[in-house]
């Protein structure tokens, strides 16, 4: 019976939008549709941001945003297309200006119904780099707030993506809100619900396998989506243990920061602490000898992508050292040394590029999230593997990639000191890997050289400031920097990927206060695993 209600009560209102959107309007009349709700403008460097509460009418195609330097007008629309978020960024590129804005609803047929808002007006103003910085930090952070799944809380692969979410995004989305807490951006209590919401889905709607999440998974229904960009993308619809060691760098990172006796954060600390302790880190080894880990298992497949991990440098040295300081699933200390440096003249580098020494990893540095993803909350500074400190690597990659910018062998339009870093990105051709020496096809990420901000603080910082100044009015919108551009094809891409936006966020901060990195590290299992590994531990701060 309450079925049926719900039903009857669901094909009501689609009728009711039907004749908002096709009568009403054959008739001339105004369709009584609720109007904006919450707007508000607030004003940073060269730009206004205007925000609403999201509306959750049926058939919505979004918003149209309307501007005038005067409070009664004449107004004129910005957008083109409908607007598909409830937050919009006017980047115009001067200080000292204020505009007043107005906003309606637009449904699927292209007709605007709700009445203008009433206006918000807000002044623009010159920000020092500071405040420059957490002004970034406060949009980015609006991708794992304002852009996560309504259902599960976790944060969408993609902003334009409605229910594929991703493991290793929502590792650095969880860090992120952390980061939003300690600044202000929402409230501490906002923040720990929210996080509570993602462990509670995590814990018990969303698929496992042995203890270990999928690469993707539904935000509705927790069940995985098969991942793959190589191979057979069927046999990739169980366990990915990289991305999951990313959640749990997040997890742990968390749970030192919301530490007060109160139920909520009582019970973040709690689910944190049991989903670390059930994933089977010991089984990925894959053969009962074995001390490399492989990065995929599923139940349906097994170990068909046979895709081990280790040998080379990359993003995934966090995978062997949550796997090493597991309490429950650990595998044995040597592993680090067998499995994931392999063979030692393989794994090390020792080149010079440009005047750089790099100890370790691809010649020229390789993708420079390689030195992003493993440091968000592990903390390199002053500790050394016998390889080298990764930190003074991870900083050396980074002024290799610079250098190679400013080198420019390929004559791509814009390299230079302040265009620098090349990444996994989104391209004119597709979602592309991309480096220094063989695969560069002109495609900036802004994710590469700002993530790098701890390691590079002036040249990150003038980098930042260059891609706001000059290319903001294309390359900024509601979340932040948009993914990347390519200047030689005029081309600035629209989308947000979670993997390239936590690392703004994050590692800004680390380079502000360490945030993420102090939280890490006081968790109890993270020394007594180096000391086993036989990392050299020195003061960070020297």
């Amino acid at each position: 019976m309450k079925n049926s209600i719900i039903n009857n009560n669901r094909l009501l209102k689609r009728l009711s939008v039907f004749l908002l959107l096709i009568i009403v309007p054959a008739c001339g009349k105004k369709a009584p549709v609720e109007g904006i709700r919450g707007l508000t403008a607030t004003g940073h460097d060269s730009r206004i941001d205007v925000q609403w509460e999201p509306a959750d009418d049926e058939y919505l195609a979004g918003y149209n945003i309307y501007r005038s330097p005067e409070e009664n007008g004449p107004f004129a629309k910005l957008n083109q297309d409908p607007h598909p978020t409830h937050i919009y960024s006017d980047f115009f590129g001067e200080n000292d200006k204020t505009f007043h804005y107005r906003v309606s609803k637009v449904f699927e047929n292209g007709k605007e119904y709700s009445t203008l808002s009433p206006s918000v007006s807000a002044n623009s103003r010159a920000m020092t780099d500071e405040e420059l910085l957490t002004s970034v930090q406060e949009a980015t952070f609006r991708y794992f707030w304002d852009n996560a799944h309504p259902v599960s809380g976790l944060i969408r692969e993609r902003n334009h993506l409605k229910d594929r979410c991703t493991i290793g995004g929502t590792g650095f989305g969880i860090m992120a809100i952390m980061v939003g807490a300690d600044r202000g951006f929402v409230t501490r209590d906002a923040a720990a619900e929210r996080l509570l919401t993602i462990l509670t889905f995590l814990e018990e709607k969303a698929e496992r396998f042995h203890g270990v999440w999928s690469h993707w998974l539904d935000g509705i229904t927790g069940e995985a989506v098969p991942f793959a960009r190589s191979g057979d993308i069927r046999a990739d619809d169980g366990a990915d243990i990289v991305e999951t060691s990313f959640l749990i760098q997040g997890m742990l990172t968390v749970r030192q920061y919301f530490d007060r006796d109160d139920p909520v954060e009582n019970e973040i600390r709690r689910r944190i602490t049991g989903l670390w302790r059930q994933v089977e880190w010991d089984w990925f080894l894959r053969y009962p000898d074995g001390k490399r880990l492989y990065w995929h298992w599923s139940p349906n497949y097994g170990w068909m992508m046979d895709h081990a991990i280790g040998g080379h440098f990359n993003e995934c040295m966090i995978t062997y050292l949550l796997a090493i300081a597991s309490p429950t699933h650990p595998i044995p200390p040597e592993c680090y040394h067998e499995g994931w440096i392999g063979d030692p003249e393989e794994y090390a580098n020792g080149n010079e590029y440009y005047g750089y020494k790099q100890w370790v990893g691809w010649p020229k540095g390789g993708r420079l999230f390689f030195t992003h993803y493993s440091f968000i909350g592990f903390d390199p500074r002053g500790k050394s593997d016998g390889f080298c400190n990764y930190f003074d690597n991870s900083r050396n990659i980074s002024l290799i990639h610079r250098a190679y910018s400013i080198e420019n062998p390929n004559n791509f339009k814009g390299y230079g000191p302040l265009v620098w870093g090349l990444t996994s990105c989104d391209t004119p051709d597709g979602y592309r890997g991309l480096d220094p020496l063989t695969r560069d096809n002109g495609t900036i990420a802004p994710t590469a050289a700002i993530s790098a901000m701890p390691y590079t603080p002036e040249e990150s910082i003038a980098t930042l400031k260059h891609y706001y100044h000059e290319y903001g009015d294309r390359l900024w919108g509601p979340f932040g920097f948009h993914d990347s551009f390519n200047l030689d094809r005029d081309w600035f891409a629209k989308s947000y990927l979670a993997i390239d936006q936590g690392p703004i966020i994050c590692m800004i901060e680390n380079y502000r206060t360490a945030l993420c990195w102090r939280m890490f590290m006081s968790n109890p299992e993270i020394e007594p695993m180096l000391e086993a590994i036989g990392w050299e531990i020195d003061d960070p701060a020297k």
